[in-house]
């Protein structure tokens, strides 16, 4: 009875095993792999300044220049430095791109056999067919080594599209790690460049507090020879007064830059300082000449979003798999004796070789709302992706178009700024003469503080449009127009 089940069991197993064989051979066939292509957009043929769009061949971060050297500032230079080394949110990002990394190798792990190995030693009793009692009974003890290998046959692309997905996914963290260290570089650059134009605004604020006190002692030396009348001086009090004011803002807004910039660099606000510089100038590089079409595409956020496609695309690969059969190549070997002496012996050998399907028949509609789901994911990841092509182009062209206007805007201000600086010089004789009254000069120079502050702002505009620009770009310039060589930092 009991070997006729045995022959039974086995008729059961190469009958399956021989309806397998028609099964593998349709599905062999089949090719679940989904190939990426980079989605299509729509690009201008050149930018607003006739610079030529060249399209470039790969989509891999490039090696980022020190742009900020550009702005001859050994300060700025430093703290760049000490932000690429101390900053939290830079190690955050390098962290999770080495989990990325470690996905990814764990996804690469399913190509290769599985080895495990197992040991036991097992005592126990067997128990008497007439007696519920274990007592007097022999004890049986069983000793075992056992190996056992496990693959999975890739057919249907199931860990291939797993392992695509996964490194582009790396790459994509990998992009993502440099659009954070450009963004905090650009974040840094920023709030240093708005440092320095408050210490120019605050060296201006002090040269006017320092002539207004003269001239606050002119007014009241000439009330006192009975020139000039209370109203004048009271007048030159409260313009004095004003400044003074000014000033104790600008000092607070510099306070506040240190303190971000001591946090970006990953130091305590407490024992940050920079010195000021009253001798501070907005230097800003010509940079337009910098920024080839060609390198629009390298921008590492337009990187990170491609290769996210590409995930997204290959996610649809892996639920499609899921319609057709896992398939493992199984093998085991083992000793096992009731004598651990004589465990390992060839009469003891024990072994087993052979494949396992498993395929689901039924899942409710699972797998077809995986495969939709993945779609989906994908159509999301492409809009995303265009959008931020779309994106990239409005903000470098809005740079280029602030730079071209700023430009102007300078030379206008600066006209201003002379006419201003006369009409102060003429009231101020015309005072002295007893021509004009003290409000003309406090008006003039009232007018040439406003005058000098607001170039200054235009030229810190400028300056940060300049920056912007740089980090549109992607932080590079032509010198490393060919050079692609992404690295973990």
């Amino acid at each position: 009875m009991e070997k006729s089940a045995i022959n039974v069991m086995n008729k059961i197993n190469t009958s399956l095993f021989l309806l397998s064989i028609p099964l593998l051979g349709i599905t062999a066939c089949t090719n679940t792999t989904v190939n990426h292509q980079q989605p299509e957009i729509s690009i201008p043929a050149q930018f607003s300044d006739n610079t030529q769009w060249q399209a470039i061949d790969t989509l891999s971060p490039p090696k980022q220049a020190q742009w900020w050297q550009g702005f001859a500032d050994e300060t700025l230079n430093q703290l760049i430095s000490s932000l690429l080394v101390n900053n939290e949110n830079l190690k955050a990002s390098a962290a999770q791109y080495r989990a990325a990394l470690a996905t990814l190798m764990s996804s690469q792990a399913a190509r290769t056999p599985t080895l495990s190995s197992t040991a036991s030693a097992n005592n126990g009793t067997v128990a008497s067919s007439n007696s519920f009692s274990n007592n007097g009974l022999p004890t049986n003890s069983t000793y075992s080594l056992t190996a056992s290998v496990s693959w999975e046959v890739d057919l249907w692309g199931r860990i291939r599209q797993t392992i695509d997905s996964n490194e582009a996914k790396a790459q994509a963290s990998l992009a993502d790690l440099y659009a954070a260290r450009l963004s905090s570089q650009a974040l840094l650059a920023q709030t240093y460049f708005q440092l320095r134009n408050t210490d120019q605004q605050i060296a201006l604020v002090t040269s006017s507090i320092e002539a207004y006190q003269r001239f606050l002692k002119l007014t009241q030396a000439r009330q006192k020879a009975g020139v000039a009348s209370s109203l004048d001086v009271a007048q030159a009090k409260t313009q004095l007064h004003s400044t003074q004011v000014q000033q104790l803002d600008l000092q607070e807004q510099r306070m506040r830059y240190q303190h971000a910039i001591a946090a970006l660099i990953g130091k305590s606000a407490t024992d940050f300082f920079i010195a000021a510089n009253n001798k501070a100038t907005s230097y800003t590089p010509a940079l337009v000449q910098l920024i080839p079409s060609t390198l629009l595409l390298n921008r590492p956020d337009i990187i990170a979003s491609e290769r996210r496609v590409a995930a997204a695309n290959a996610q649809i690969g892996m639920a499609q798999t899921a319609f057709f059969p896992t398939i493992n190549l199984v093998g085991s070997a083992a000793y096992r004796n009731s004598e651990w002496d004589k465990l390992i012996n060839l009469p003891n050998t024990i072994w087993s070789l052979g494949p396992s399907l498993a395929l689901t028949l039924f899942d409710g509609g699972l797998r077809e709302a995986n495969v939709q789901i993945a779609q989906a994911g994908f159509e999301q990841a492409t809009a995303n992706y265009k959008q931020t092509v779309l994106t990239a182009f409005q903000e470098v062209e809005d740079n280029l178009s602030s730079l071209a206007i700023l430009h102007q805007e300078v030379e206008v201000q600066q006209q201003g700024l002379n006419a201003a600086t006369q009409a102060h010089r003429i009231a101020q004789s015309q005072y002295r003469a007893g021509i004009s009254s003290a409000l003309t000069v406090i008006s003039a120079q009232t007018a040439e503080l406003s005058a000098k502050r607001a170039l200054s702002s235009i030229q810190l505009r400028q300056q940060l449009a300049s920056l912007i620009l740089l980090k549109n770009s992607g932080g590079t310039n032509l010198s490393l127009a060919n050079e692609h060589t992404p690295q973990l930092p």
